[in-house]
């Protein structure tokens, strides 16, 4: 599901800053967009996002403004220079041309400026809590992206449902029908329908072998089990999406089902209308699975 959500903390030594953002996929996909210098804070967001979310090409991004010197007790980090100005000393060595860094290329060097008010572990605490605010917020507006499909989901059953209900009726009606063409037809062909014709078979036998056909015909075209199904399914659909919580996946097996059921219908369609009703059905469990492919 898409979703947005951008939320910021004021610390001691600047402002953190973490904007989640989401556009549709069937599964977690994790982005994210750090500074090198935060990039050991990954873990802690990865693990906060996994726990709850399960869908999404998820893009999380981390940001850090640090706060003007005002005071505040800020250092250098000797180390990090010391081992900056070997390297600086080898690669000129190799390269004499090479250009020295300025100071202002070295201060803003990652970790070069130690702020003895805000460590990493101080920091760390910070985006944990930050994360949480920023998921709470990105879930609220999925939670209101979530609503307005489970209404047109919803449409769409009600739309089957009517389908289901206005064919049923129709089935014996095309079972009788096929009997009464298909008797005509084969007591034309056997020859029995002439008062005094002579036939290679007794009138009993060509009888009971028109029956025998059109009951086996009648068994492939009878649908009435298939739309039994369908409405088993539109009502457990219909369930998953009162129920809430993580329904995506369920919800795909069940277009799946539906559309299986769908399908039959259409492919032993003895009516137009039925053929029709195939269609139509087909149409929204369409539209409602793409739709479920956004639900989580």
């Amino acid at each position: 599901m898409t979703g947005y959500a951008v939320t910021t903390r004021e610390t001691d030594a600047g402002t953190l800053t973490v904007e989640l953002k989401s556009v549709n996929s069937r599964f977690l996909d994790l982005q994210f967009r750090i500074n090198d210098e935060f990039r050991s804070f990954e873990p802690v967001l990865r693990e906060a996002i996994m726990a709850r979310l399960s869908r999404g090409k998820v893009e999380c991004r981390l940001s850090f403004g640090r706060k003007a010197a005002t005071g505040g007790v800020q250092n250098l980090n000797g180390e990090l220079l010391d081992a900056l100005s070997r390297m600086q000393q080898e690669v000129r060595q190799r390269f004499p041309d090479a250009q020295l860094l300025t100071v202002n290329e070295l201060l803003r060097w990652p970790g070069v400026i130690a702020d003895a008010e805000a460590g990493q572990e101080a920091l760390q605490t910070e985006v944990q809590a930050l994360i949480g605010d920023a998921l709470n917020a990105f879930i609220e507006t999925r939670a209101r992206e979530g609503a307005a499909l489970q209404t047109m989901l919803l449409s769409r059953v009600d739309e089957m449902e009517a389908i289901v209900q206005r064919i049923t009726p129709l089935i014996p009606q095309a079972i009788a029908q096929f009997q009464q063409k298909a008797t005509e037809r084969m007591k034309e062909a056997l020859g029995v329908a002439a008062p005094n014709g002579a036939t290679t078979v007794s009138r009993e036998e060509a009888l009971e072998r028109i029956r025998q056909e059109v009951t086996l015909y009648g068994i492939r075209i009878d649908v009435a089990e298939e739309l039994s199904r369908l409405s088993a399914h539109l009502t457990e659909t219909r369930h998953i999406l009162k129920k809430g919580g993580q329904v995506g996946k369920r919800l795909d097996f069940m277009m799946q089902e539906l559309n299986r059921e769908a399908n039959t219908v259409g492919s032993k369609a003895a009516l137009k209308e039925l053929s029709d009703a195939s269609m139509a059905m087909k149409l929204l469990i369409e539209q409602m699975r793409e739709q479920v492919q956004n639900l989580e």
